[in-house]
């Protein structure tokens, strides 16, 4: 599997489980082991080709902590009723997440303030609401 082109996870860093899928799908779903568990620990994991950098598994670790439990990421597919398609389903969505953690961060934003014409038309608006709400009040005669 190849989350990035310089990333690519062997066959046996993916560890696969199968269980009955809920939903639709009639008799078959009670007889198929069609929902797919796809998990790969990221602490141990070993990258074919280039080792992954501290970085990269830092950046991993880092970005993807509220989705580990104990360091193993696990990406579940049950959208289907045919277990094929949801292992390959597992695999595309396990191969975003890691491509989506691994991508370099956003350059940082470099503050700027409202331009003169942006002030003045926040002002304006302000003052319409401000009058649009004068109008919603009583009358001071009651």
């Amino acid at each position: 599997m190849q989350p990035t082109g310089d990333v690519v996870l062997s066959a046996a860093d993916l560890h696969w489980r199968f269980s009955r899928a809920g939903g639709p799908g009639g008799q078959g779903v009670n007889t198929t082991d069609s929902r797919v568990e796809l998990s790969v620990d990221l602490r141990s994991v070993d990258p074919v080709g280039a080792p992954l950098r501290d970085e990269d598994r830092t950046r991993l670790l880092d970005r993807l902590a509220g989705r580990l439990h104990d360091g193993v990421l696990t990406v579940v597919a049950s959208d289907d009723r045919s277990q094929r398609r949801n292992r390959r389903a597992a695999r595309q969505r396990l191969a975003a997440i890691l491509r989506d953690a691994l991508a370099p961060p956003p350059p940082a934003r470099r503050p700027t303030s409202p331009s003169r014409s942006a002030r003045r038309r926040r002002l304006e608006a302000k003052r319409r609401q401000g009058a649009v709400k004068e109008l919603r009040r009583r009358p001071n005669g009651e």
